[in-house]
């Protein structure tokens, strides 16, 4: 199944490690540096052109990635195609 993110984009759910909400981790320090690290190797996918809400970490194929959402984390857990 595959996780509708915004921006025409779209996860599968087997892919998904962790779904985070940007306003309850972003003050951690251990967040901002992955998140640093993250946009420093080029793994970082903005999903959308407003503020993100929340990010999306996936692993598959031994691709990692880091997907900018707009939606928070508690409506994409919901979401299913």
């Amino acid at each position: 199944m595959y996780v509708p993110i915004g921006g025409d984009m779209a996860v599968r759910d087997s892919s998904i490690v962790g779904i985070f909400d940007l306003d309850n981790c972003s003050y951690e320090k251990r967040t901002r540096e992955f998140l640093a690290k993250a946009e420093q190797n080029g793994e970082v996918i903005p999903a959308t052109d407003k503020l993100p809400k929340s990010f999306i970490v996936t692993s598959e194929y031994g691709l990692n990635r880091v997907y900018l959402v707009q939606f928070n984390s508690t409506v994409l857990e919901h979401r299913k195609l």
